[in-house]
């Protein structure tokens, strides 16, 4: 293969990596493990590749396009598409386009969908983080001057812009309620320890337990996937303790789903035979059956809200980082067994 032709994709391919990993190497990233490095250098001197730095320092100068990065954790769930079309209505609106990518939880695949997103030029970014995000993953990005707003999870030192739920107020309004309906066994489902999120919706939980005179039972806190096939897996273990719950609180609405399909599964009815409430009001949780009792976060409001800053910040030149959180709201309706339904107010 002549040196002159050889290219970033024949590195990747040769070298059985992505072509982002390649482009890692090449602006020597701290993101890239020693081996992998060694791996990618090797065979750029084997195919007699020179890198033209001179070249792509004028390629990234022009490169500042009308394109807003869109990175979520799972866009198989339901909240995400609603929060994309969010973040589209506002910057659609201000002529810009929107990039979105899944990552499916992995930090691997985050880190490569940020690197392409850099070489096409991004104006900003917005990110739910993967599972096990750390600060020193954004910090390029904050080194390169490129407005990042953090969505649904914050991690802290990051020193990027947020927008979070008031998790905790959410919880604790949802055990308040089943409280109020006479539940005095409640379970909390979904969702991992090393979620950043997970320690406040936990805490939540506990302190709202507190507050009805329940007290903590760490044998009722069932971590699992944040998703319907976890909500089903989370839901058979707590049917196999002795002493049972008869209500639950979920991670999120995913989760929420996938206990009611347990539920049945186990012939016991949501609503009648085991409360259910969720977090996050995807627009399936209306019309589901029963209809789903859950935490409403507005997910195209925080998507609008999260481009509204995310633009705010790329008007302004130089990123000022933000933290936001909004308000969140119970939604009373079936899955609880409450009589009345349809009705919400806000958490406190």
């Amino acid at each position: 293969m002549s040196a002159a032709r050889v290219t970033v994709i024949d590195i990747a391919k040769a070298a059985g990596v992505s072509k982002s990993t390649v482009s890692l190497v090449l602006q020597a990233s701290p993101l890239v493990n020693e081996v992998t490095r060694a791996k990618v250098t090797a065979v750029m001197r084997e195919l007699g590749y020179v890198y033209n730095r001179g070249a792509a320092n004028l390629r990234q100068s022009r490169a500042k396009s009308k394109i807003v990065g869109v990175v979520v954790n799972d866009l198989t769930n339901g909240f995400f598409a609603e929060v994309a079309v969010g973040v589209d209505m506002v910057v659609q609106s201000a002529g810009f386009v929107q990039f979105l990518a899944n990552t499916n939880e992995s930090v691997d695949r985050q880190l490569e969908v940020i690197a392409s997103m850099r070489e096409h030029g991004i104006s900003g970014l917005i990110v739910s983080p993967a599972r096990g995000s750390k600060a020193a993953d954004f910090k390029p990005l904050v080194n390169a001057g490129i407005p990042v707003v953090l969505m649904v999870r914050n991690i802290q030192g990051s020193k990027v812009s947020s927008i979070t739920s008031d998790n905790h107020a959410g919880i604790y309004a949802a055990v308040e309620h089943l409280a109020s309906l006479g539940h005095r066994r409640i379970a909390f489902f979904g969702g991992f320890p090393d979620m950043s999120i997970f320690d406040e919706r936990l805490a939540g939980y506990r302190d709202g337990l507190i507050a009805a005179g329940l007290g903590f039972d760490e044998e009722l806190v069932f971590p699992s996937a944040p998703s319907r096939a976890g909500g089903v897996e989370a839901l058979g273990r707590a049917l196999s303790i002795a002493d049972r719950a008869t209500a639950c609180v979920s991670f999120n609405d995913a989760v929420a789903f996938g206990v009611c399909d347990g539920l049945r599964f186990h012939r016991l009815e949501p609503g009648a035979d085991f409360a259910v409430v969720g977090f996050d009001d995807v627009i399936e949780a209306k019309s589901t059956v029963p209809a789903l009792t859950t935490i409403s976060v507005d997910p195209q409001g925080m998507g609008r809200r999260a481009a509204q800053l995310l633009l705010k910040q790329i008007n302004a030149g130089k990123p000022e980082p933000e933290s936001l959180v909004g308000a969140v709201r119970l939604v009373v309706r079936d899955s609880c067994g409450a009589t009345k339904a349809g009705s919400g107010r806000k958490a406190s």
